[in-house]
């Protein structure tokens, strides 16, 4: 029997205080999400308008709009079920469950391990099927037009995502997004060419499921190209501010799915102080890098008709299975 005193209870105690701490870190994880999401937002917005020669918008902006969304009342359309009501909540918890997933500080966090990079495609696509339901509930045609579109791009980013997801469990033997960034970026370094094709197909699938030009404009509402907007149309009050932040999650999960997968440098490998407090500097360079970049790649593409989608993303779904076959073909004894 182990004692409370004796060498068990010791051992006892020692693992409590880890999953205390463990449990801690992964709280400000999932804070650092939900701050930094309209964080980046902004960070973006600001970069698209000074590519643009435009007046930037301020860096808080996203901030200031979910204050002003979550004081207002909510209006509800007539006839509107209580799926409508709920949606934005499921998809809030969806993206938010994604970002707790998603190893943005450490390997070793509770909810790292819980889940694959399979589940994480089933929580976002969840996300997607309560938005869409929702938009086609209240009977407008801009809101059917929208979740028609919404899941047609979900339909073909999917499964290039997937394939994506395959690449890069190949190297590492396992689907966990954890498991994937202590193999590449603790262990020594090699060069997989398999990599390339998949982070380019990995870039084309995040513009298009983040609602992004070329295959749509967050900045627009024209009925005729809108895609995310032509769904959120009759949310008002906090519903609309919890969607409006769901995106902001979107964009945020996505950027750091793509950074452990390719560029896992700086995420930390087990839960010293030290290595989670150096990888939340390491992050925020990351997201201000990529955030540049994507205010960039939208700044010098135009966005392509809605028929062309399905080109886009069927490059990406290419580009994908090209990295594959790549990891098949020549790098199996790597």
């Amino acid at each position: 029997m182990n004692l409370p005193w004796g060498p068990g209870g010791e051992f006892a105690r020692r693992e409590a205080a880890m999953s205390i701490s463990g449990l801690l870190w992964q709280l400000l994880a999932i804070v650092l999400a939900l701050a930094l999401a309209p964080l980046l937002t902004g960070w973006v917005n600001q970069c698209r308008a000074w590519l643009q020669n435009r007046s930037a918008p301020p860096l808080l902006q996203p901030y200031y709009m979910l204050h002003k969304l979550f004081l207002k009342d909510v209006v509800l359309a007539h006839g509107a079920s209580p799926l409508f009501r709920f949606a934005p909540f499921a998809v809030f918890g969806c993206m938010l469950l994604a970002c707790a997933i998603i190893p943005t500080l450490s390997t070793d966090l509770p909810l790292a391990p819980t889940a694959d990079t399979i589940a994480l495609v089933g929580v976002l696509g969840l996300a997607r099927i309560f938005i869409s339901l929702a938009a086609m509930d209240v009977g407008t045609s801009f809101g059917t037009l929208g979740g028609r579109r919404e899941m047609l791009i979900g339909f073909l980013a999917e499964p290039a995502l997937l394939m994506v997801i395959f690449t890069t469990a190949l190297i590492s033997q396992s689907t966990s997004v954890a498991t994937i960034v202590e193999t590449l970026a603790h262990r020594d370094f090699i060069i997989y060419p398999s990599l390339a094709f998949a982070g380019i197909a990995f870039t084309f699938v995040s513009f298009a499921e983040n609602a992004r030009v070329p295959v749509d404009n967050p900045a627009t509402h024209l009925e005729l190209t809108m895609i995310h907007e032509a769904m959120i149309l009759e949310y008002s009050g906090r519903h609309l501010a919890l969607i409006e932040w769901a995106a902001s999650l979107k964009l945020y999960a996505y950027s750091c799915l793509g950074l452990a997968l390719f560029f896992p440098w700086g995420i930390a490998a087990g839960s010293s102080v030290l290595g989670l407090l150096m990888a939340i500097p390491v992050l925020l360079v990351k997201l201000v890098i990529g955030g540049f970049l994507l205010a960039g790649i939208e700044t010098i593409n135009a966005k392509v008709r809605i028929f062309r989608a399905p080109e886009f993303l069927g490059t990406a779904f290419l580009l994908a299975v090209l990295g594959l076959l790549v990891r098949l073909m020549l790098e199996t004894r790597v």
